[in-house]
């Protein structure tokens, strides 16, 4: 048969381990190999599904899906298989993209148990070589000393040392005393234990009757050691591994023989190997803690995602997101409450560069004063009370990306300085930790107050403002704009009857005039707080606009002053009517918080301080049902 006459599987019977070619996008395997088909229990099928082999941790094996098409090529060992009688197999996975062939990929299956069979047999083999060479090296440069050559033994690059049966130093050569920086008076006739081997590494005694090297010639065994120290003559401690083999005059056991190697640059370099994959596994956690985040952003993201509007303000900030979003300059917006600033930073990010990159959304305002720091810089394990393992902060998480400081007038002003220096410096060091890290990360921060008066009363540092305010947006009130009210209300209403499974109702001139008429005091987000009340109480097909308990429309201070304890009652009637009309539900685009304009944690603390009960919004037969 020709090359060009085999089929793909005779094609991949040529390979030593079990192959396949697996079509993704149908989760066809397409050919396999005669390995293959015995290792996963299919017998002669040539067309299989490969999914049913998957044991478990699927997900596992989307994101090695996702690895291979992005690399070419991956490995992984943590992807349970299955043979077709749901035997467990336990092998490692690897992947290789078909050039030119869209969803498919040669996958091998190694399998691990024979991998370690194979290794024990060629381990035991390598060390009984091993030991065979090591005996007839040690016999050699032993004949050779007897011979009085010299040269030979000091030739080689291994350092080599005898002693009898008592201990004593019958011989060392020349790379063994550059090696310990004792001279061959110095060890010759001389216990070398106590000079060269008499303590570990970590300082404990080292008692010669435990010494590898002394039970040679006293049990006559052949030891090889791995990882130990010799002590240079200056105390130093230099890492080796060796072989000590006995020694024998006309069958008599007369001293040992010992070999050793000088491994300390290799231990160097395996620790640093080791800090290396730390490193791996930190930026993993931190890939991690990054994906968390962005499920929990993305979970308690606002309804809207565009900017909606026509009037000529919002065409100017459009205007100016055009202009600023390509570069890397950094941006602060400002404006009231509720008028789109953050809907502002997600757009200068999603026209950036770094838009493959996490957008870090870190509000000043929602983390008290004692975490701040800690969320901002990230903690090592025991830094504080409490910190129990080690967490990135916001600044590495935005590394490569965009970090939006909002409310960043209510960051505290002793942390302003360490956080101008670290945007500056482009490092960060952990709370706890010494090693500070490379960051890079362009900075959108939002503000309600003016930081220029802020930083006149110094309340705000005027470094960090000349900082964040290279390129300042405003985004205008929403009294200021009245013109985009109708687009923003069609638009609030049909994203709340979508989420409520209703069919929208219409809006009359006379409630659109109301909305227009009413100046909004809460902006854009209280204008949507009020479309999603009204299509909740909305009935005979026309939304109900209430702006009857809203804040007067002109402005005008009124006479009316209300106490404490009145205000409190005001605030807990309002938001046991938001739980009312949420069903109880807090979080979520449908919830009360959304609702009210709050974060989640913020209203649950409420509901606690206030000791609101279920029984007051669902009412007392609802609260007590089982159900």
């Amino acid at each position: 048969m020709t090359l060009n006459q085999m089929t793909p599987d005779s094609l991949l019977d040529a390979f030593p381990h079990p192959t396949l070619v697996l079509d993704t996008a149908r989760d066809r395997v397409l050919a396999a190999n005669s390995r293959a088909r015995r290792f996963l229990g299919q017998g002669g099928k040539a067309d299989f599904r490969f999914a049913p082999h998957i044991a478990g941790n699927f997900g596992q094996f989307l994101v090695f899906l996702d690895e291979l098409g992005h690399r070419g090529q991956a490995w992984r060992r943590d992807i349970p298989l299955q043979d077709n009688a749901k035997h467990p197999l336990t092998c490692e996975l690897r992947g290789t993209v078909i050039a030119d062939v869209s969803h498919q990929v040669m996958l091998t299956l190694i399998d691990l148990n024979e991998m370690s069979r194979h290794d024990q047999i060629a381990e035991a083999s390598e060390l009984q070589r091993l030991g065979l060479l090591e005996w007839q090296r040690a016999q050699d440069f032993f004949n050779e000393l007897e011979r009085q050559n010299q040269l030979i033994l000091n030739a080689a690059g291994e350092g080599i040392y005898g002693v009898n049966a008592d201990g004593k130093t019958t011989f060392v050569n020349r790379a063994a005393r550059e090696m310990l920086g004792w001279s061959a008076e110095d060890l010759l006739g001389r216990d070398i234990h106590t000079m060269i081997h008499h303590h570990h590494l970590n300082g404990d005694a080292y008692p010669a009757h435990d010494c590898p090297i002394y039970q040679s010639f006293r049990f006559e065994q052949v030891n090889r050691i791995e990882d130990e120290v010799f002590w240079r003559k200056d105390g130093k401690p230099i890492r080796v591994e060796y072989v000590s083999t006995p020694i024998y005059d006309q069958n008599v056991l007369a001293g040992a023989v010992v070999i050793f190697r000088d491994i300390t640059e290799r231990k160097e370099n395996e620790r640093k190997l080791r800090d290396a994959m730390q490193q791996v596994q930190e930026l993993r956690e931190q890939l991690e803690q990054e994906n968390a985040y962005l499920q929990e952003t993305i979970a308690s993201e606002r309804a809207h995602h565009d900017i909606i509007g026509a009037s000529p303000a919002i065409l100017q900030i459009l205007s100016k997101i055009d202009l600023v979003a390509a570069t890397e300059a950094n941006v602060l917006i400002t404006g009231e409450a509720g008028t789109g600033k953050a809907l502002v930073a997600s757009a200068i990010h999603k026209g950036s560069s770094r838009r493959r990159r996490s957008l870090i959304h870190f509000k000043c305002s929602a983390v008290t004063t004692d975490a701040i720091e800690a969320e901002l810089f990230g903690q090592i394990r025991g830094a504080f009370p409490g910190a129990l393992r080690d967490k990135p902060g916001m600044l590495e998480l935005a590394h490569n990306g965009t970090l939006f400081l909002d409310d960043v007038d209510e960051l505290p002003l002793g942390l302003q300085g360490r956080l101008l220096y670290a945007l500056q410096e482009g490092s960060v060091t952990r709370l706890g930790d010494t090693r500070a890290r490379a960051i890079n990360l362009r900075v959108i921060a939002a503000s309600r107050r003016s930081l220029d008066t802020l930083a006149r009363r110094g309340e705000f540092r005027q470094e960090l403002h000349m900082y964040l305010n290279v390129f300042p947006i405003e985004c205008v009130p929403l009294r200021k704009r009245p013109e985009d009210i109708p687009a923003l209300a069609t638009h609030f209403l049909a994203l709340a009857c979508k989420r409520l499974n209703m069919k929208p109702p219409s809006i009359s001139r006379h409630s659109m005039e109301k909305l227009i008429r009413y100046e909004w005091p809460g902006n854009v987000r209280e204008l949507q707080n009020v479309i999603d009340r009204g299509a909740i109480i909305s009935t005979g097909g026309k939304l109900q606009v209430d702006l009857a308990h809203r804040p007067s429309p002109t402005g005008a201070i009124t006479a009316v002053v209300m106490t404490e304890a009145e205000l409190s009652s005001v605030w807990r009637a309002n938001l046991v009517n938001a739980l009312r009309m949420t069903q109880g539900k807090v979080a979520g685009e449908d919830g009360a918080a959304h609702l009210l304009g709050l974060q989640p944690t913020t209203l649950y603390s409420r509901i606690k301080k206030l000791r609101i009960q279920p029984d007051e919004w669902l009412g007392p037969d609802m609260a007590n049902d089982p159900q």
